[in-house]
Formats: structure tokens, C-alpha cells, sequence
């Protein structure tokens, strides 16, 4: 009979031993639909996490953080879902979570299209509709190599086999698709219900330039649709100010394209660059004086245009005492 600690300090009992789901349920029907994972004893779990001893437990949501990673997490593992179910060729590696959304890397014989991430992002929001349960498995280490193997999946049956042997590990199986985990991952698709697909990148199998080239879709997830547009619409005011979008645009400065006597990129400064730099460079130049600094002005290419952002300070350091010692 275990009893659970929750985080108001009520301790509640149960006569056989419940899953996390089950002590959601018991506490209310809102909590019990709401529930994301568990924390149990400070460790995230599955819902399906069987509590057999006495613990203390957390529910997690949607307004946990941890609720929000768990999120993004596993809209990275609907992505391959539905990039394997659109694209069978394609071979699933990895799908971190990171700063705002996530990202999923694939073995492809094509570059994947801006077209493609329409259609994939649309099947995701079908698989997500049709609440498909998100169940964790525990398998030996040398069954899943093979079944990876058999499967195509020689990158996902690589990380495998890098495990040590004889250990079990931790598959999560979502429909036909199954990935390798250690979770925990939300209960059910039907929890996805925000995020949208971003681009396309390269990346290095690994992180390694000797290894196979691999193509990267970024996305992002969020608990609400609200919080999605107020990302989107921070990425959008972040454009509009890019530095090289208006140099540009005002004729400040543009990037050299051929390599010349710098680097292929120099800023060359534009009309409009020289007129603001006659008017900056002086009070820079004075505002370094006064702290005792040589202000230096390294030119671009050829030695005709300053290279923008380039002023350096050289701290002046006190001359040396006269000790009538000789070096």
C-alpha cells in the first residue's frame, strides 16, 4: 500500500499500487486531463509510471517547464513520425530538444523542399488529431540493434549498439513508429496541438565533417497558441532590424561576395555609411581619449573603406618608474 506525498504536503494512499495517470485521476478529472509526466522523488516518468513504494509526486502540465521540454520533445518524435510515413526512405538519427522548439536530423536521398515541410507539418497535425497513445517499451540492447538493422535504421541501430552490453533500453512506440528514448514523452499525440516546422539546415552525422552529410528540420512547439504567435511575431521584428538586411536597405554597408585583400564578407560602407561614420567616428574617437584609450580604424578591402564595427581600444599602461636598476 503506497502512499504519495504531494507537493501541498497531503499524503494520500492507495491499495494497490497506481500509475502516475491513475493519481491524476484520483485528485480531479481537470488535473487527470491535463497531465503531461510525472515527477517522482525529483525524476521526470512516463503517466504509465508504475508507483509501487512510497514517494512523493508532482503532477506535470503544460504550465511547468519541464511540462513545455516534454512538449517539444515529443513533437520531435511526430516529426520523424510523419517524415517516415511520407518519406519511408528516409532514416531517423536524433531529435534533441533545444531553446524554444527542437529539431530532428534525417538521412534522405533529396533535399527536402519547403513543399515537403508543408506536407509534413500537415500530417503531424493529422497524426496529432487522431490521439494516438504514446506507449514506452523496455527491450534488450542486442534485440533493438536488430530490429533498427532490419528496419534500415543503421544510424538509430549505431547509437544503439554504442550502449554497453547487456543493458535494456528505452523505446517509445507512437502507432506504426517506433524511436529510441529515455523520455519521458506526453501520453498521448493528442497533447500536440501547437508548433509549426521552421527550416531546413545540414549537419554532420555526430557533429563530424568526416561523417555523412545529414539534413536538419527545425521546429518549434509551444503549450499555446498565443505563446506560438507572440515567438513568431518576435522572430519577425528580430528580421526587420538584421543588420545586413539594412545596411541594404539604406545604402550603408553591403558584404563583399569575392575574396579580396580581407576575407569574402569585408562590410564595404555605402554613401549613407560615410556619412554616418564622419558623424560617429569623432565622438567615438573622443569619448575614447578621455579614457585614456588610442582608438585604432581598421580599413576593408584595398585600404578605402573602414571595415564596420572594427574600432578597437588600446588601453594605455603607466611608464615605468626610474629605479637606477639596469635591465
Amino acid at each position: 500500500m503506497p502512499d504519495v506525498k504531494l507537493p501541498d504536503g497531503s499524503i494520500r494512499s492507495y491499495p494497490n499500487s497506481p500509475t502516475v495517470a491513475e493519481v491524476a485521476a484520483s485528485i480531479g478529472a481537470g488535473l487527470a486531463k491535463a497531465a503531461l509526466a510525472g515527477k517522482v522523488d525529483g525524476k521526470l516518468v512516463d503517466t504509465s509510471f508504475l508507483i509501487d513504494r512510497d514517494v512523493e509526486l508532482a503532477i506535470v502540465t503544460d504550465r511547468d517547464a519541464e511540462g513545455l521540454e516534454i512538449i517539444r520533445h515529443s513533437t520531435a518524435h511526430l516529426l520523424a513520425y510523419a517524415v517516415k510515413e511520407l518519406f519511408p526512405d528516409a532514416q531517423v538519427t536524433i531529435g534533441p530538444v533545444i531553446e524554444n522548439g527542437f529539431y530532428y536530423d534525417f538521412a534522405y536521398k533529396r533535399p527536402f523542399t519547403p513543399e515537403d515541410l508543408e506536407a509534413i507539418e500537415k500530417r503531424m497535425a493529422e497524426l496529432a488529431r487522431q490521439d494516438i497513445p504514446v506507449n514506452r517499451e523496455v527491450w534488450e540492447r542486442d534485440e533493438a540493434v536488430k530490429f533498427f538493422l532490419g528496419q534500415g535504421e543503421k544510424y538509430k541501430a549505431e547509437l544503439i549498439g554504442a550502449i554497453p552490453a547487456g543493458e535494456q533500453v528505452s523505446l517509445y512506440r507512437e502507432g506504426d513508429f517506433i524511436d529510441l528514448c529515455r523520455g519521458p514523452h506526453v501520453p498521448t499525440t493528442a497533447k500536440l496541438k501547437v508548433f509549426k516546422l521552421m527550416k531546413v539546415a545540414g549537419a554532420y552525422w555526430r557533429g563530424d565533417a568526416k561523417n555523412e552529410m545529414l539534413q536538419r528540420i527545425y521546429g518549434t512547439a509551444w503549450a499555446k497558441k498565443e505563446d506560438l504567435e507572440a515567438y513568431l511575431h518576435m522572430l519577425e521584428e528580430a528580421e526587420k532590424r538584421d543588420h545586413r538586411r539594412l545596411g541594404k536597405q539604406y545604402d550603408l554597408s553591403t558584404c563583399r561576395k569575392k575574396r579580396r585583400a580581407l576575407f569574402s564578407g569585408t562590410p564595404r560602407v555605402g554613401p549613407c555609411g560615410r556619412r554616418s561614420s564622419s558623424t560617429c567616428v569623432p565622438s567615438i574617437a573622443t569619448t575614447a581619449t578621455r579614457r585614456c584609450a588610442a582608438p585604432r580604424f581598421s580599413t576593408g578591402a584595398c585600404g578605402r573603406n573602414p571595415a564596420i564595427g572594427s574600432i578597437t581600444r588600446t588601453i594605455c599602461s603607466p611608464r615605468p618608474r626610474k629605479t637606477g636598476i639596469t635591465r
